[in-house]
């Protein structure tokens, strides 16, 4: 609704802008007689005036300070000008000195009208961008092109000396040139001060209408002087046009709001105000110096002396703003550079980055053979943590000098983000594996890091172009050098490994498993992680954690191999086989121990999956007591009512349900609500806040509220002592995570820590049994 208003009050003021500029338009062809004319214009002009006296009075009796100041000004001035001409108008009852004292005030008010808003607005500020219009040079220069066009104004009317009707009609020449000359100064400041006002300040507008009022009677009335001058009577209604408008202009600043900077939502340095205002005075007068010659009358040499004064000055005005111009244009191109090299390149090292490094990826992939190589830091974390920041940043930026004096010039060096580089070598010259070998030298030496020597390795995933034939993506040789870098940091990292792609993953895992028949895939094995009792840590169970060997010999992680065997339709078989496998292995072993195995949440409400679970405690001779079975979420359980039944089955039998990586992905509180599991695990990426209050308050919150709901809750990922300490400040009794042991075969187990819980003493009950 505010806004409906504003645009209201624009088109209220326009519509009474355009009919009293109809109106005095029409007076002005005297259709009904020159004597009509003027007592119409008379009668414009005192209701106008009256009107904004008004309105004036009204609005400044709901503001306070220099706001009401200036409109009382602005109010007394046209009061003073309509109280001087209806006494002109009655001369013979009158002395003169009832209208030429309120001539003379009308300019008095009018000029501390205009100081006191420019005062009250700021106006005058220094802009803080130094912009052209607040430049000395250009500000004199305005200030002399607008002195210039009224001097010639006033001279061609012969200073108001030979004029009868021009203000303040006193029939002295001395008082006629005074008058004419404070006019010259009224109408120079007023439009100085608004070339100069700046967009952004406070009544910027009210100004500008404020100053249009004055400029526009003053001028209005050097016109009459001058039309009287050269004796053109009949031209007086059209000059006096200004003077009935004039006080419209006045009226239409009165308003109280000034709703430009709050429209805009933006500072603007300059705008069409500012622009035209230094020409408009050079234009009008230009007009009425063609009109003075076309209709034969000669121009005294005052008047060509100060024209030519004029030209030069605009002149002078355009060059220098040509010269800002200019400049500006420069500064433009500059930042725009700038900012291209910034979007393109990385901030801290100064290499290419992601965004750059794609796109020259995406040119190579169109036009050549070349070597993709992706580079990951070994154990940059610990530099962070031992020296801090600022030293890794300083070790990034080292290595990246090294890295870029093993690369050509036609070669893209980029750093992709954090630890990692990447590099595009066009053109094939060596084999993958020796360009690798290169860059591994070339960081062998130790680097000089804050009165310390570190040293770096760096794990690496190579992707050689498949030729011009080949239909390759940028993010797909991407995607694969990430792979085959992960790859290589399992294997054990500071290694290259050659992606290879006739055995990617996603093409021979479902293979391998199809082909097993039910049995274990070449290169698959379990390992074993303990879940141990805070703050003893004693182990009270093992989870069996799945992991797999493609023949290429490349190390891949259970999230993939799972998730394209979920892909593949193979979910199930590779959970009854993972299922079956740890409880043969853990059996075997002798090792009586809880045992957390992992299985697909779409298994839940399976009755297959049901059948299968009795089937392995038949064949393995496990009691169902020791099994817990983890849901993780490689896909989102679909139907909560049919899972909940079941492990309500499971539940009955003693064997127990986790929820696994809780925090993360699918699993939120409606898993917790819906489904009668007995334990939560907490995901690993909750342990790795960088405020140990922010995480015992986070650790807090979800313990209490599991708690509460009758679960045992395992914090996963624990890795440091402080976040041991700070989970079981939190209430949490089990953890896991490398801090108790890494995930190893089962051959490799300590078996003296899995031995039978009564061995083991009191309060070392397995998760989600009674203690």
């Amino acid at each position: 609704m505010r806004g409906w208003g504003i645009v209201t009050g624009y088109r209220i003021r326009a519509a009474l802008v355009v009919a009293a500029t109809l109106l005095v338009t029409v007076n002005g062809f005297a259709l009904w007689g020159e004597a009509a004319a003027l007592r119409l214009e008379a009668v414009l002009q005192i209701g106008i005036t009256l009107g904004a006296i008004g309105y004036g009075l009204w609005v400044a009796r709901r503001v306070h300070g220099l706001s009401r100041l200036w409109r009382l000004l602005a109010v007394a001035a046209v009061a003073s000008l309509l109280a001087g001409e209806v006494a002109w108008w009655n001369n013979t009852a009158v002395p003169a000195s009832a209208w030429v004292i309120p001539y003379w005030m009308f300019l008095g008010f009018g000029l501390a009208s205009v100081v006191v808003l420019a005062i009250a607005g700021r106006g005058l500020a220094v802009s803080a961008d130094g912009s052209l219009r607040h430049a000395a040079v250009v500000t004199v220069l305005d200030g002399g092109v607008a002195a210039a066009a009224f001097a010639i104004l006033v001279a061609m009317g012969s200073y108001g000396a030979s004029s009868t009707y021009s203000w303040p009609h006193s029939d002295v020449s001395s008082v006629e040139v005074a008058y004419a000359v404070s006019e010259l100064v009224v109408v120079v400041l007023a439009a100085v001060v608004g070339m100069m006002y700046s967009t952004d300040r406070p009544f910027r507008a009210n100004y500008l209408q404020l100053a249009c009022g004055l400029v526009v009677m003053i001028a209005s009335d050097r016109v009459v002087a001058y039309f009287d001058s050269i004796d053109e009577p009949g031209a007086r209604i059209w000059a006096g046009v200004g003077v009935v408008l004039g006080p419209l202009f006045i009226a239409l600043s009165f308003r109280e709001r000034n709703d430009f900077v709050r429209r805009t939502g933006r500072f603007q340095p300059m705008d069409w105000a500012q622009l035209t205002l230094p020409y408009a005075g050079f234009v009008g007068i230009t007009n009425l110096l063609s009109y003075h010659v076309l209709t034969g009358h000669l121009l005294g040499r005052m008047v060509v002396a100060t024209t030519l004064v004029m030209v030069i000055l605009v002149a002078a005005r355009q060059i220098v703003a040509m010269g800002a111009q200019r400049q500006l244009t420069s500064r433009l191109y500059d930042a725009q550079r700038r900012l291209g090299y910034q979007v393109l390149h990385d901030s801290l090292t100064g290499l290419p980055n992601r965004l750059m490094f794609a796109q020259r990826l995406e040119e190579a992939v169109k036009h050549g053979d070349f070597v993709l190589i992706f580079v990951d830091l070994d154990d940059f974390k610990e530099v962070n943590d031992r020296f801090g920041h600022a030293a890794g940043d300083e070790l990034l930026c080292a290595v990246g000098d090294r890295l870029g004096r093993q690369v050509r010039s036609n070669d893209t060096l980029a750093r992709i983000g954090g630890d990692e580089f990447a590099i595009l070598i066009d053109g094939v010259r060596d084999i993958p594996e020796m360009v690798a070998d290169r860059l591994r030298v070339a960081l062998r030496d130790p680097f000089p890091i804050h009165g310390s020597s570190v040293r770096v390795r760096a794990s690496m995933g190579l992707v050689r172009s498949g030729g011009p034939g080949s239909v390759q993506t940028p993010d797909d040789l991407l995607r694969q050098a990430d792979v085959s870098m992960y790859a290589g940091k399992r294997i054990g990292k500071d290694t290259a490994v050659v992606y290879q792609p006739s055995s990617g993953v996603r093409a021979e895992f479902p293979t391998v498993l199809r082909e097993a028949n039910g049995g274990v895939p070449a290169g698959f094995s379990m390992a074993y992680q303990p879940v141990v009792r805070l703050p003893g840590q004693t182990p009270v169970a093992l989870e069996a954690l799945a992991r797999w060997t493609a023949p290429n010999g490349i190390v891949v992680s259970p999230e993939t191999f799972v998730a394209v065997a979920e892909a593949a339709g193979l979910g199930a078989t590779l959970d009854a086989m993972v299922l079956e496998l740890a409880c043969r292995e853990i059996s075997d072993a002798g090792l009586d121990v809880d045992i957390h195995v992992n299985i697909g949440a779409a298994r839940l409400g399976n009755p297959t999956f049901e059948e299968q679970v009795h089937r392995t405690f038949d064949e393995c001779g496990m009691a169902p007591s020791r099994l817990v079975l983890e849901i993780t979420e490689t896909v989102p359980i679909v139907d909560l009512s049919y899972a909940a039944a079941q492990i309500e089955r499971f539940n009955e039998i003693g064997v127990r349900i986790a929820l696994d990586d809780f925090g993360a992905g699918y699993n939120t509180l409606t898993y917790l609500h819906a489904l009668p599991v007995d334990i939560v695990k907490l995901d690993r990426g909750l342990a790795v806040g960088a405020d140990p209050k922010r995480d015992l308050a986070m650790y807090r919150s979800v313990v209490g509220l599991c708690t509460d709901l009758g679960m045992d809750v395992v914090a996963e990922g624990i890795e440091t002592q402080l976040q041991a300490d700070t989970v079981y400040a939190a209430g949490c009794m089990f953890a896991q995570g490398h801090l108790f042991g890494r995930p190893v075969p089962v051959d490799e187990l300590d078996r003296d820590r899995y031995t039978s819980n009564d061995q083991r003493g009191n309060d070392t009950s397995g998760v989600g049994q009674p203690g």
